[in-house]
């Protein structure tokens, strides 16, 4: 009895131990693809710096040099973000055509055992929607992989060995707009509701002032009669 306990704890921790070992490997080979992070919701009309996050190398060979493919629709402008340790080549569509496509170039290769990000400011039109990719061909110094698949209408894009990175457009959020406009007209009629009890206080405070001249007055002439009668008073007693 005891050596079978013994298995079943041995087999339930070795499942244990399974289990354990896909929760591990599953963020792993998640990041084994070239991702794409915003700084902030990407929504039609805004701009946003896309951090392109490079966690590998080529079947272990360090990265020598990262190129973005940008998109011909979708975006209004594109500029690389200056950053120590890489440099930097725009690529043009014709001498004076728009940005075509962006190398980021590191002093030093990047080893397989390193991740590095590089940047993209990026804006977006107006009336951007759906999504947006970014080929990427990654170059190390033996081989190289390209990043560029696009998944189909209905395909799931993890089903793809080797996804392009991929920007969410989000729609402007007209019904923020239109309760930012109700709060401004709200804050409209209390600044008005202020300004008229602002002039109504003012107007009390300027009858009150009128009139108090007009009080001390009375009671300055009252105190003048009061003090005659007295003196006439005292005059009378005097004489008798």
């Amino acid at each position: 009895m005891s050596v079978n306990r013994t298995k079943k704890k041995l087999s339930m921790g070795a499942a244990g131990i399974a289990v354990a070992a896909g929760i591990v490997l599953a963020p792993v080979a998640a990041s084994a693809h070239i991702a794409v992070e915003p700084d902030g919701a990407p929504t039609a009309g805004s701009t946003r710096n896309l951090a392109f996050a490079i966690g590998h190398g080529c079947d272990g060979s360090p990265t020598t040099s990262i190129e973005i493919e940008l998109p011909a629709e979708g975006i209004s402008g594109v500029k690389p973000v200056v950053q120590a340790g890489w440099d930097i080549e725009i690529a043009h569509d014709g001498d004076a055509g728009r940005p075509s496509a962006v190398t980021f170039t590191p002093d030093e290769p990047v080893s397989d055992e390193m991740r590095a990000e590089v940047v993209l400011n990026v804006g977006l039109l107006s009336d951007a929607s759906g999504t947006i990719a970014f080929p990427v061909e990654q170059t190390c110094e033996e081989g190289s992989h390209s990043w560029s698949e696009i998944a189909e209408d209905g395909q799931d894009p993890h089903d793809l060995d080797s996804p392009a990175p991929v920007l969410e457009i989000e729609a402007a959020d007209e019904a923020t707009d239109g309760d930012a406009a109700g709060h401004d007209d709200h804050a409209g009629s209390g600044a008005e509701e202020a300004a008229e009890a602002s002039t109504e206080a003012t107007g009390a405070s300027d009858g009150e002032s009128s009139a108090l001249p007009t009080v001390l007055g009375g009671a300055g002439l009252g105190a003048g009669v009061v003090a005659l009668v007295v003196s006439i008073v005292a005059l009378r007693r005097k004489k008798a």
